[in-house]
């Protein structure tokens, strides 16, 4: 099980992954939305605002009020972020969960 140090750590680096990749695809994704991301092993939560591909402000703890809504065990995170676990697998397993409006998840997928 990774830790909640690691956990944090791994959406930091999400964030720069995406950010690399809405600098590839321009101005064609526009998507400010609060997201929030729930690990269910650990009991712990931390949300975000994704603005420009990047997460800013991530902070500890749920936003109620999040558009995107990541969930998934410590590890699972770490290994998608790592590479290890293909998000798309993952998520028809039912390893991940991802909760937005359809046009959400779209631009969230070219940002992945």
């Amino acid at each position: 099980m990774a830790t909640v140090d690691e956990c944090r750590t791994a959406l930091l680096e999400l964030s720069d992954r995406m950010a690399e990749h809405a600098a590839e695809v321009g101005a064609k994704i526009e998507l400010d939305r609060p997201l929030a991301c729930t690990i269910k092993d650990l009991g712990v939560a931390f949300h975000a605002r994704l603005n420009g591909g990047r997460l800013e402000n991530l902070t500890d703890g749920d936003d109620p009020k999040a558009k995107i809504r990541l969930t998934a065990t410590s590890d699972d995170l770490v290994a998608m972020v790592a590479g290890q676990l293909d998000l798309a697998k993952a998520w028809a397993a039912g390893r991940i969960s991802i909760s937005a409006n359809p046009f959400d998840l779209l631009k969230l997928r070219k940002l992945m």
